[in-house]
């Protein structure tokens, strides 16, 4: 599988007086699941949206295989992609769908019942995509994105609708099209699943890139080496931690965030403390961690919490 990806570079956009993209930049390389997250406003759909050349911006470029989407001669054959599952015509059949799709790229009716299987539509292939729930639509575009057989894929939000079943095949898909060397993007607003699926991930806030990491690098640095600590004598433990040079923080009724101080130095300051407790272990942030830090300053609307609202 040759794919060189998506090089998302210096892309500035406006809508009237609404700066949507202020020098968006980014790759997605070959052989990576990159999860394309951010909050609502960030930039993620015009992005894709430029990337697919159904917008145009002021200044930078968005090249798929090293050129822009229009002067891809069969773009099916370079890039996949799913924006909106509910764009189908819904008196057709997939298999109609996909058919006419695949005739204008050249493709085959072959390659059409190939993708139906792949995406585990095969029993529903003749049914009118109109009674379709949100999931099988979901796969049917999936199936789409794949009829060209693409070096790049970029779907926006394909886990919306899937039930546990779906959701689990999902995951194990994404990453098999990345081990197959492709380059995938995908857009998601659920933390847990871009956690278990993503390789690398780009986070959007107001029109650029506010990160652009290895997902094990960023959870490592929001880590910062702290250690969660459970003991029933949580005002001794801080004493003593304190005093030390610890960080300590009460976190729960009796847990306890621990920073500067490695956990075997804990351990020891408690026993000879004579502070009891029953876990001393190395905090790890989530993925939902490392977003809410970075975002924390670029969302765009924010409501309040029932604690806050009743001050």
């Amino acid at each position: 599988m040759s794919a060189t990806g998506i090089v998302v570079a210096g892309l500035r956009k406006r809508y009237g007086a609404t700066l949507a993209l202020d020098g968006m930049s980014f790759t997605v390389r070959p052989g990576l699941v990159t999860g394309f997250l951010g909050p609502n406003g960030a930039g993620k759909s015009t992005t894709m949206r430029v990337i697919l050349g159904l917008d145009a911006v002021e200044e930078g470029t968005a090249l798929v295989d090293g050129r822009p989407y229009h002067r891809l001669r069969h773009p099916l054959n370079h890039i996949g992609s799913l924006l909106d599952a509910a764009a189908l015509h819904p008196g057709r059949t997939a298999r109609h769908h996909l058919l006419w799709l695949a005739h204008s790229q050249g493709l085959t009716a072959r390659r059409v019942d190939q993708v139906i299987e792949q995406v585990g539509l095969t029993p529903a292939a003749r049914r009118k995509a109109g009674g379709y729930s949100l999931g099988m639509r979901q796969r049917l575009g999936i199936a789409a994105a794949l009829l060209g057989d693409p070096p790049t894929i970029m779907l926006d939000e394909p886990f919306n609708g899937m039930d546990p079943d779906g959701i689990i095949w999902m995951r194990g898909f994404l990453r098999s099209l990345a081990a197959q060397g492709r380059a995938v993007l995908v857009s998601s607003h659920l933390m847990s699943e871009m956690q278990d699926t993503a390789d690398h991930l780009v986070v959007a806030g107001r029109g650029k890139a506010i990160a652009d990491a290895a997902v094990a690098d960023l959870i490592t640095a929001a880590s910062r080496n702290r250690v969660t600590l459970r003991t029933t004598a949580g005002t001794h433990a801080m004493r003593v931690l304190a005093h030390a040079g610890a960080t300590v923080t009460a976190t729960g009724r009796d847990t306890i965030t621990v920073s500067g101080l490695p956990a075997e130095r804990i351990v020891a300051l408690l026993g000879k403390n004579a502070v009891p407790f029953s876990e001393v272990s190395a905090h790890r942030a989530t993925l939902e961690d490392v977003y809410l830090e970075l975002t924390r300053e670029a969302v765009e609307f924010r409501a309040t919490t029932p604690a806050e609202a009743s001050r």
